[in-house]
């Protein structure tokens, strides 16, 4: 069985702790196994079908990017610095016979298109998740993120589930979490329902995936707190049904309604006030 090597980060720097002159850094490229089970966990957290296509950040010698390939029928890019990983990955690719639906790359991988992703896998450096967050924010809503071990600062994951790794290397738990984001659409701001529908102004605050409604209605105002899944905003209303709206593109549509009209309209300032 081959082992799993996975690049952890681009470049560690490690200061040589030294006081006499010309004290060098040292920069030491760090990997890490990553077994069988954390990989297809991994995938499996993302929901990875035949319709995705899986880009892994520091994909080593592969491994992510072949088995969604070859067990849930993707198609993936691995991205890597190391020349040799990159072969020895195109090699496992034609070994696996998946060589037709995958592609490996020698590239920074900040300087990689994330925009075809549906999924994005990664094994890095917390400092460099967090460099990473912002291109992952503005990536279609709904395209999963998963990361092995690190999170994502503040944006907290949507789901973390917790697998062993009996031989683990690093840190002293025999165990790796992994992590699981879903990128929300933004829905920051006001939106403005037409004339005669009810309530005709919502105000969103929004912080990553978590939400706070206030709605404005014939001069009353309501506070609801939700949650956002992809494109779906889910709005707890105290005493009520959910108000569960869908965005597309400027508009926020409200799933369940028979009513084509009720949708929020993208409105500016005050432009909701008065109707």
């Amino acid at each position: 069985m081959i082992r799993v090597v996975r690049h952890l980060a681009l470049l560690l720097p490690l200061l040589a702790l030294s006081t006499a002159p010309g004290a060098q850094v040292v920069e030491e490229v760090p990997f890490i196994t990553s077994p069988d089970n954390v990989t297809l966990e991994m995938l499996q957290a993302a929901k990875v079908g035949a319709g995705d296509h899986v880009i892994d950040l520091g994909s080593g010698d592969g491994r992510i990017v072949i088995t969604a390939a070859r067990r849930f029928g993707a198609t993936g890019l691995g991205v890597e610095i190391v020349p040799e990983l990159v072969q020895q990955s195109l090699r496992n690719a034609r070994d696996a016979g998946v060589a037709d639906r995958v592609r490996f790359i020698e590239q920074d991988l900040f300087q990689t298109d994330l925009a075809p992703a549906t999924v994005v896998t990664m094994y890095l450096l917390p400092e460099v998740n967090l460099q990473l967050r912002p291109r992952l924010l503005a990536l279609k809503p709904g395209t999963r993120v998963v990361s092995h071990d690190w999170d994502l600062g503040d944006w907290k994951p949507d789901r973390t589930t917790v697998v062993p790794v009996p031989d683990k290397v690093v840190g002293l738990e025999k165990s790796s979490k992994i992590h699981l984001w879903v990128v929300p659409a933004n829905v920051q701001g006001v939106w403005c329902l037409p004339p005669g529908l009810g309530a005709s102004r919502l105000d969103i605050r929004q912080k990553f995936q978590e939400v706070e409604g206030k709605v404005t209605r014939a001069g009353q105002v309501g506070q609801m707190t939700g949650r956002i899944d992809g494109k779906l905003v889910r709005f707890e209303v105290p005493g009520r049904e959910a108000l569960v709206l869908e965005q597309d593109g400027d508009v926020l549509r409200v799933r369940g309604s028979s009513n084509a009209a009720a949708a929020f309209q993208r409105g500016v300032g005050d432009a909701c006030l008065g109707r």
